[in-house]
């Protein structure tokens, strides 16, 4: 018997539908599938977030790359394997298509499905030796300017040796799953997300010949800011503070992955051609 924990998007009723058709379809096979409860979705067996990523054998998404974001960040160090079923628009990570949500769903519980283990990376926000903002993310830390802030000097460290100074509105640092998130916007590589990287990518840089860099995974990084203005950073686009002149950000590798089931019907290229329009004139 597994315990099967289901996050669905909030607010969004098709997920709601599928996570009662998912409900009754694992209650018949004798798992146990608990809800996360601030979906609000009555009439389902439901818990916190939290508690259900610390009990549940395999965690399912209904939503969109956001949803799966969420539920990485509840595992809180636990490398619980997640299957994304797409509910959302571009779906990078969530490669399950709705029809094809419960074949897939048996194919996991079945130890059918290749995990693959992306790296994550460890963020602390620094004044001195007090840390004010800590946290893992998946996709990125940005550091970026509201919009009446000036451009920002940012000073960036590589494994405690001075690398460059980047004079811009802010800074995303990635992983490789991230490279097709906010720093693809940004005009940074795209990264086979089965690399332990971590990609620095400057948004709108003052000049042309600050460019984005890739670095192995096993050096830390610090990025102090030099410049007065008001900046934030935010971790995975769901929480963080400000940043003022002189506090630093420290992002190393993390100890743990999260586990993305691999929808055995697809490869990497191809969701790239698909949401990417490779090709296309």
């Amino acid at each position: 018997m597994s315990t099967v924990g289901l996050i669905p998007r909030l607010a969004k009723e098709e997920a709601a539908v599928l996570a009662r058709e998912m409900v009754r379809w694992l209650g018949f096979r004798t798992h146990v599938p608990l809800v996360e409860e601030e979906a609000g979705i009555e009439g389902v067996p439901s818990a916190p977030g939290s508690v259900i990523a610390a009990a549940a054998d395999l965690l399912v998404v209904l939503g969109g790359d956001g949803t799966l974001l969420h539920a990485a960040s509840l595992c809180n160090g636990r490398e619980v394997p997640i299957l994304g079923v797409n509910l959302g628009t571009l779906g990078f990570l969530t490669e399950v298509p709705r029809e094809r949500a419960l074949p897939l769903l048996e194919m996991a519980l079945a130890g059918q499905l290749t995990a693959s283990r992306r790296l994550m990376l460890s963020v602390e926000v620094r004044r001195g030796d007090a840390v004010l903002l800590s946290g893992v993310v998946l996709n990125d830390a940005v550091i970026s300017k509201n919009a009446l802030s000036r451009l920002a000097i940012l000073e960036v460290a590589v494994d405690g040796r001075p690398a460059t100074t980047y004079e811009a509105d802010g800074l995303i640092v990635a992983t490789p799953t991230g490279s097709t998130a906010y720093s693809l916007s940004a005009a940074g590589p795209i990264i086979d997300p089965n690399m332990d990287a971590i990609l620095l990518t400057p948004i709108c840089p003052h000049t042309l010949t600050q460019r984005p860099l890739v670095l192995p995974a096993d050096v830390p990084v610090r990025v102090r800011l030099l410049s007065p203005g008001e900046m934030f950073v935010t971790l995975d686009g769901s929480h963080g503070r400000p940043l003022e002149l002189g506090e630093e950000v420290w992002l190393k590798r993390a100890p743990q992955r999260t586990l993305i089931l691999r929808n055995p019907e697809v490869d990497q290229f191809a969701i790239l051609r698909e949401k990417l329009r490779w090709g296309i004139r």
